[in-house]
């Protein structure tokens, strides 16, 4: 995503959707936000390692996860090669990444299923809690009306983070 650039969370058209049908357009949308922030470390981690734009995308494209990409580049911050200011304006922002990483995976990542009767759709999370002596699997939630507004919120929140990091990119001459 380019500086200042506005999303749109649902096309013209969209509101006499199904909720499940909206939660879809809007999952879609908020993964396309997200990778958009996220290919943004690439240019983070070429400021922070003092390296060009080339071999940070080689870096984060060798480094698989979010997790291990905002890792490096918090730990690339923490260094002590940066300056305690910008040091703290990049971990405030990978924080604010990771409060979002939660909601994207749990979309991403879910299963849907419905109810025969009532046509009432659910996200299935596709995760294995170990607990002392057992298993915690297939937590459901209801795709309604609160689970589409969290989703909206998150696109606004990855906007408004994608503009901030291309704020401190700028300011600090990152290599774009």
């Amino acid at each position: 995503m380019t500086p200042g650039a506005a999303t749109q969370p649902l096309p013209p058209g969209a509101a006499e959707l199904s909720e499940f049908d909206r939660l879809l357009l809007l999952v879609g949308h908020m993964n396309y936000s997200w990778s958009n922030t996220e290919s943004l470390l690439i240019h983070l981690i070429a400021g922070l390692a003092g390296t060009d734009k080339t071999s940070a995308v080689i870096i984060f494209l060798t480094l698989n996860t979010t997790r291990a990409r905002l890792d490096l580049v918090e730990r690339l911050a923490k260094s002590g090669r940066s300056a305690p200011e910008l040091r703290d304006r990049i971990l405030e922002l990978t924080g604010r990444i990771r409060r979002h990483q939660a909601l994207r995976n749990h979309y991403s990542h879910s299963l849907y299923s419905f109810d025969a009767e009532s046509g009432a759709a659910r996200t299935i999370t596709m995760r294995i809690a170990d607990r002392k002596t057992g298993l915690k699997m297939g937590q459901s939630d209801a795709v309604d009306a609160e689970a589409i507004e969290r989703v909206v919120e998150t696109i606004d929140a990855l906007r408004q983070l994608n503009h901030d990091i291309w704020t401190l990119i700028i300011a600090e001459k990152f290599p774009v």
